[in-house]
This record gives structure tokens, sequence and C-alpha cells, in this order.
């Protein structure tokens, strides 16, 4: 008695389902074993139970079919990549060609060009944009002018702050200045009102050159000579002829 066709859906028996998982997996396994022997072909078979559990075989080892696979399968990408490149490549230029026109023909638009074309629908959405883009520019003038104040503001007020503190310095100095002068033209005039302090002995700066005793000193070449009468000189002011300075040579 032969078995009958089993209908090929879940089986809703835990152990059922086992079973026939186990005697199906033995079968497979078995059978793959089978084809790499009679065939001489390079099988290679992974299977997960419903609880995780592995089985597997590979007639020349599972990883180094898993590796050849992977080579194949790049191998049949890089070649049908080209034309898929390409492809893509056509529609990306079709896209980017579109969106190009669309832009030159909404900046045509914008600046008042190309109008004709135009119904009363477009018309109005482009007054609304040209109106919410003046909005847009003039309230970012104003925010930008409103900067600028506010940093000049800044700068006004540093600056202030620097003046004020230099002209505390300049007052300062200039009033330790005033103060030292005026010390220096008290100390001057108390000296020079004691004769008794010889310590600081204010000179004239043009002295009198006939106020100073004269003594001989050495000047080659020839010259007159006027003796100006000292105080405690006996020597009378005279014009002392033929009396010359010279030195003769056999004297140096």
């Amino acid at each position: 008695m032969g078995r009958g066709r089993v209908e090929m859906k879940r089986i809703e028996n835990k152990i059922n389902r086992q079973v026939t998982f186990s005697k199906r997996r033995n079968g497979l396994l078995k059978k793959a074993y089978e084809l790499s022997v009679l065939c001489d072909a390079e099988v290679a078979l992974i299977i997960f139970s419903s609880r995780g559990k592995l089985y597997e075989f590979g007639s020349v080892g599972i990883e180094s079919t898993i590796e050849r696979y992977n080579r194949c399968y790049n191998c049949s990408l890089s070649n049908n990549k080209p034309e898929e490149t390409t492809q893509s490549w056509c529609q990306e230029v079709t896209k980017l060609k579109s969106k190009y026109e669309s832009l030159v023909r909404t900046n045509r638009n914008l600046l008042g060009e190309d109008l004709g074309e135009m119904g009363v629908k477009e018309l109005q959405a482009l007054e609304r944009q040209l109106e919410a883009a003046l909005t847009a520019t003039r309230q970012r003038k104003t925010q930008v002018m409103m900067e600028e104040m506010e940093d000049l503001r800044k700068k006004e007020r540093q600056l202030g702050d620097i003046n004020k503190q230099l002209k505390i310095k300049f007052e300062t100095e200039g009033h330790a200045f005033k103060t030292f002068q005026d010390l220096w033209a008290n100390s001057a005039a108390s000296v020079a009102g004691d004769p008794n302090n010889s310590e600081f002995l204010v000179e004239p700066s043009h002295p009198n050159v006939l106020d100073c005793n004269t003594e001989p000193f050495l000047q080659i070449g020839f010259q007159q000579h006027y003796y100006v009468q000292g105080e405690g000189s006996s020597v009378s002011k005279s014009n002392v002829a033929g009396e010359t300075n010279f030195v003769q040579g056999w004297v140096l």
C-alpha cells in the first residue's frame, strides 16, 4: 500500500513536525552527498532548525564554497553594472536638465521676463512670492542696520572710556609735573638767597672775561697779546711791542 500525497502546509503537531524535520533533513543531507560524489559537483548545504540549531554539509568546505559564490556573484554584478550605470546616468541627466530649465524659467519670471505665457493664477503666485521675498529682504536689512548701530554704540562707549582714562592720566601727570616745577623753583630761590651755602653755587651763564686772572699760556704762531690788569696785579694795560709767543724750533 503506497503512501498518500502530503499536503504542503505547516504541520501543527509539534512532535510530528520534529519527526518530519529529522527525516527530511537526513534525506536532504544524503542527497547532497550523493550529488557531490556521483556528479563530481561542489555542493554546500546549510540548514537551521526552528530552534536555531545549525546543520551543514560541504563537499569541499562551506567557507570555500561561500567564497566562490561571492566571487561569481560580484562578477555577475560587475558585468551587468555598465548597462545599469548608463541607464541611471541618463535618467539623472534628464532630471537635472528639466530642473535646470525650470529654475531658469523661474528666474526670468522673477526678473519680470517671459510673463506672456503665464496665467492669472501663476501671476498671482509670482506676486505673492515677490512680496514675501521683498518683506524678508526688508526685515534682514533692518536687522543688519540695527546690529551695525549697536556695534557703533559699543565702539562709542569704548572710545569715551578711553578718553576719560587718558584725561585723568594727563591731569595727574600735569599736576605732578607742576608740583615738581614749583619745588625746583623754590629750591633754586632759597639756594640763591643764602650766600653762606657753598654746596649749590649759582654761576652766571656768561661770565665776564675781565674778571678772570690771566696766566701765561703757550700758543704757536704770531699774535699780539693784551694783558689786562686783574685784581692785585701790578701789570698795566699795554700793547707789548715786538713780543710774540712764537716758539723757536730749538725750544721744542
